[in-house]
């Protein structure tokens, strides 16, 4: 296993207790959608429930095709308090608008289309991951391995970065679900300028490591991010 960057023991225990809790969140988020469906509380159950999934998933999809790179960092739980704080005020949010007026949690049918939006966002971050494989990073590569090729077929064909993109409208589309208005906002703001900046840093090494063949394939592919070619 790689050696972790954040606080958290790299150790099987950690884990597999990281691993139990997901799973409990991810379980209470189904069983409130579960219970308090036709109402609109089944929107932060499905919050909830995404959210324990996607990062449940970025330590499996990394155990299963990228062993060399995986610690429990790979939970991307270490993100940073802006990351969690994002989070509990979209919660904080949905709770405010809920209880001074429900009637705009009620258009089912733009939760239906975050739901959709989610769903398409954590199938193109996953399916990045495993077809980079070991190529793939969660944090910036400054420096080219022996190992380390540039890949652009399967979903790279169609995107430089599916998993910005990826994440980018996962994040969208749990505002949707949620009906909120200004977290939507603050989310697209907030994701877009992160990923503009990061994009923008990663593709010097990428120019360095691969040169002209990197170049040929930036002018052919967009990240498939808005305003970001």
């Amino acid at each position: 296993m790689a050696q972790p960057r954040g606080t958290l023991p790299n150790t099987i225990l950690a884990v597999a207790a990281i691993a139990f809790a997901l799973g409990i969140v991810f379980s209470a988020g189904v069983a409130l959608i579960a219970l308090s469906w036709p109402s609109a509380w089944f929107q932060p159950g499905f919050f909830v429930a995404a959210w324990a999934l996607f990062h449940f998933g970025e330590f499996a999809v990394t155990a299963g095709w990228n062993r060399d790179k995986l610690s429990v960092d790979s939970f991307l739980l270490n993100n940073g308090v802006e990351y969690h704080v994002a989070h509990s005020v979209a919660i904080l949010e949905w709770l405010a608008i809920y209880y001074f007026a429900p009637q705009w949690k009620a258009n089912y049918y733009v939760s239906a289309i975050g739901i959709f939006v989610t769903g398409v966002g954590q199938v193109l971050r996953s399916l990045a991951m495993v077809h980079a494989s070991t190529n793939f990073s969660h944090q910036v590569a400054w420096r080219k391995t022996d190992t380390h090729h540039l890949v652009t077929d399967g979903i790279y064909a169609w995107s430089r970065h599916p998993s910005y993109a990826g994440f980018f409208y996962w994040g969208l589309g749990t505002q949707l679900a949620l009906q909120n208005p200004v977290s939507f906002i603050v989310y697209f703001v907030v994701l877009w300028r992160f990923f503009n900046s990061r994009i923008k840093g990663e593709e010097r090494y990428l120019v360095k490591f691969f040169g002209d063949d990197y170049v040929a394939y930036r002018k052919r592919v967009g990240t498939k991010l808005p305003f970001i070619r």
